[in-house]
């Protein structure tokens, strides 16, 4: 009876944790990122170590990665993410440079 249980309880764990997992991925993939620099900083990205990816979430729009310099650069980017984001969305739209 004990392991019927525990296995019970196993069960509604994992399946509990993989539906977490599919809610917390990241939006878009990093290789695409538009931008060498930090959005908020203008600091090159990797110079200050590796870039920090930052996921945006608000409600009713897709989730959005951003790459920060250091961590220091999240709490400016909450500040005004609209800001940000068009500057990140700007980018997106030019044509690669060849």
């Amino acid at each position: 009876m004990k392991s019927s249980l525990r296995l019970l309880l196993a069960l509604t764990l994992g399946l509990a944790a993989s539906a977490f997992a599919a809610d917390t991925k990241p939006a878009a993939p990093v290789a695409a990122y538009p931008l060498k620099t930090c959005i908020v900083s203008d600091e090159e990205l990797g110079g200050m170590g590796k870039p920090i990816e930052y996921v945006h979430r608000e409600a009713g729009k897709p989730d959005r990665t951003v790459l920060l310099c250091c961590k220091d650069c999240i709490a400016d980017f909450k500040k005004e993410p609209a800001k940000y984001l068009a500057k990140l969305d700007a980018a997106a739209a030019k044509p690669a440079k060849k």
